[in-house]
């Protein structure tokens, strides 16, 4: 087949191979290069900012998860790795998706599994491009899917577990509305069998919307009324049965004790293993820039957790510490609304360090709130300095933004990068 690769970054870069291993004529297509992902020699390469409207002439367009597949014009089909990854897969996929907490539940589920005898392949968003995995993957192994909106915007088949997290506004800068964004999001889904199972949120009505087009089993989670995990006295249970205490878990915050129940009811569809779903679950020690502590410094703790680029994560963040905190928010823009951050701010008397594109949107609203806040321009270095001058001993100053990283970042990991260095910085 005459194939195109539709923007070449790391899943275009495993596509690329993929399909060039396979005997097809590869062509990367792709408005810009990027010195990140180098071009093999003797490559077909077309670049430039009209490629994706002169797609005719191929069998196959295959697009990364961040091309939107209205964006491509051609008389082929336009396909993506996701959809390649699920036609070719043999053995049984998790796929996980929600608004935040994906990625740690998926790691959750993988952990857990593995403790239970399974090898289990992290694929998606989280861990590596699913088609470079592929050929790894055998029928009696399980596949845990990190799955955003971009990735299920036009998937064909959906996994044969769904854990849907709850659902709030978020990628509005790339989403046209809410309607668009849970409407991708709902493929997750879609085209489920009547013994496929539906995980899903049990007060989220986005989540139980999504829920309501599977045609699988649908079970709750966080809820003593299906088959999911849920909480009582301190302990995992499910039904009546105990499978261990939450003390096991190594996450702080409430919201990591709903993705621990949402992980162990997609792991209850393989083992029933009480004990080792136990050691799986306490040997997650957390992801990198996910409310992760980085160290405590004049009295004071801090937290990374740049990760939490939506209010909805940056709210979790504050109900996860008891007494005053400091909390740097800001970034670019993805078209939330913040007034229930600040709202949550207000609340628990957290200060506020306004910083990056959306800093002057976020003060206008501490001012309006009554929330006393400090508006900055510069980056991480400068905010960790502020918040070292504002803290007081037993206080936790908390990175948990609120928005994308991309106007000062290449990502949000080098932005809680420079965040952890400027804090380990403060004694120099």
């Amino acid at each position: 087949m005459n194939i195109a690769i539709a923007w070449y970054g790391a899943e275009g870069e495993a596509s690329y191979k993929y399909y060039l291993e396979r005997g097809h004529n590869v062509t990367i297509v792709t408005p810009q290069l990027s010195p990140q992902f180098a071009i093999p020699q003797d490559t077909k390469v077309i670049t430039g900012d009209d490629v994706f409207d002169h797609l005719d002439g191929y069998d196959l367009v295959v697009r990364s998860a961040s091309v939107r597949p209205d964006s491509l014009h051609t008389d082929g089909k336009i396909w993506s790795a996701t959809n390649e990854f699920f036609a070719q897969c043999p053995a049984p996929i998790i796929g996980v998706t929600g608004t935040k907490g994906k990625g740690t539940t998926c790691s959750l589920i993988t952990s857990v599994l593995r403790a239970a005898g399974y090898t289990v392949h992290l694929v998606g968003n989280i861990g590596l491009p699913a088609l470079a995995v592929l050929p790894e993957i055998e029928a009696d192994h399980i596949v845990v899917y990190e799955l955003s909106s971009f990735q299920l915007w036009d998937l064909e088949r959906s996994p044969q577990v769904a854990v849907v997290l709850m659902i709030e506004p978020d990628h509005l800068d790339v989403h046209r509305d809410m309607v668009e964004y849970v409407g991708s999001k709902v493929h997750i889904v879609k085209h489920q069998k009547p013994d496929d199972i539906c995980v899903y949120h049990p007060t989220n009505a986005l989540s139980r919307q999504i829920a309501e087009q599977s045609a699988g089993i649908k079970i709750r989670y966080a809820t003593p009324d299906d088959d999911g995990v849920y909480i009582k006295s301190n302990t995992f249970f499910v039904r009546e049965e105990m499978i261990c205490d939450t003390s096991v878990l190594q996450l702080p915050g409430s919201h990591n004790l709903d993705n621990a129940c949402a992980a162990l009811t997609a792991c209850l569809q393989f083992t029933r293993d009480y004990d080792r779903m136990q050691v799986g679950l306490g040997e997650f020690q957390g992801l990198p820039h996910r409310l992760r502590f980085v160290r405590e410094f004049a009295g004071v703790r801090y937290y990374d957790d740049s990760i939490a680029t939506t209010p909805g994560s940056a709210i979790a963040a504050l109900g996860s510490f008891d007494g005053a905190s400091i909390i740097i928010l800001g970034g670019s823009d993805k078209g939330a609304s913040y007034d229930e951050v600040i709202a949550e701010c207000k609340r628990t008397k957290a200060r506020v360090i306004a910083v990056g594109t959306t800093g002057d949107q976020i003060a206008a609203l501490c001012e309006q709130y009554g929330v006393a806040h400090v508006k900055i321009k510069g980056r991480m270095n400068e905010a960790v300095e502020v918040a070292a001058g504002l803290a007081h001993p037993g206080e936790t100053v908390i990175l948990s933004p609120a928005s994308a990283s991309l106007d000062q970042y290449k990502s949000y990991a080098a932005r809680g990068d420079e965040f952890i260095r400027a804090v380990q910085a403060l004694e120099r």
